[in-house]
């Protein structure tokens, strides 16, 4: 069992930054592949970012491609996505998600966060 939970949501004015976390505990954190997921009301889950378990290899949605960049450590356990240059189109429910294959398909994560609010207002 992996548990996560996601910190650093709020509400930001476009152009904005934030920086969202995810602190796992449980299992090896290092042993697992990390993604981070997002969804709009209405809208099915979106991938936005994953990497590898050690880091070496990271993805990225077209949607946040050089705006946003997914960092982890796994000293601290955490997984990180700083969010740069925010939208209006990026206000959704942020997830943190693990497992042990790095994917953009949500249906292959195993283990999720509760999620954080970003709301980026125009």
């Amino acid at each position: 069992q992996v548990q996560l939970v996601e910190s650093g949501g709020g509400l930001v004015q476009a152009g904005g930054s934030l920086r969202l976390s995810c602190a796992a505990s449980g299992r090896t954190f290092s042993s697992y592949a990390m993604g981070w997921f997002r969804q709009a009301p209405g809208k099915e889950r979106e991938f936005v970012a994953a990497i590898s378990w050690s880091g070496g290899s990271t993805y990225d949605a077209d949607s946040v491609k050089g705006r946003f960049t997914i960092s982890r450590d796994n000293a601290k356990n955490t997984v990180y996505l700083q969010m740069n240059s925010l939208k209006p189109e990026d206000t959704a429910v942020y997830y943190c998600a693990a497992d042990p294959n790095i994917s953009s398909y949500y249906l292959e994560y195993d283990y999720w966060g509760q999620g954080t609010q970003v709301t980026v207002s125009s």
